[in-house]
């Protein structure tokens, strides 16, 4: 999976499974989040792995390219879209 999103009580237990996502290679993704149910901290971390955010990348910017080249022709397509 390119993308998890681990959920959990913030304990040792939560610790271990995202330890383990980067140790696989998983990236954090953004900040955690935290909520309160009353009695429990839950907190929230998105990882995702480096590879497919930089082919995601690369495609929405192939994509942007085909656009402009529909757009305004070859000749006046804009270039380095990232």
């Amino acid at each position: 999976m390119a993308y998890r999103l681990f959920t959990g009580a913030d304990d040792r237990a939560f610790c271990e499974r995202v330890s383990a996502a980067l140790a696989e290679g998983y990236v954090l993704h953004g900040s955690p989040a935290a909520s309160f149910n009353g009695s429990t901290v839950i907190v929230a971390q998105a990882l995702v792995l480096p590879a497919a955010i930089a082919s995601a990348d690369a495609a929405v910017a192939n994509a942007v390219d085909e656009l402009d080249a529909d757009e305004f022709g070859a000749d006046g397509a804009f270039e380095g879209h990232a």
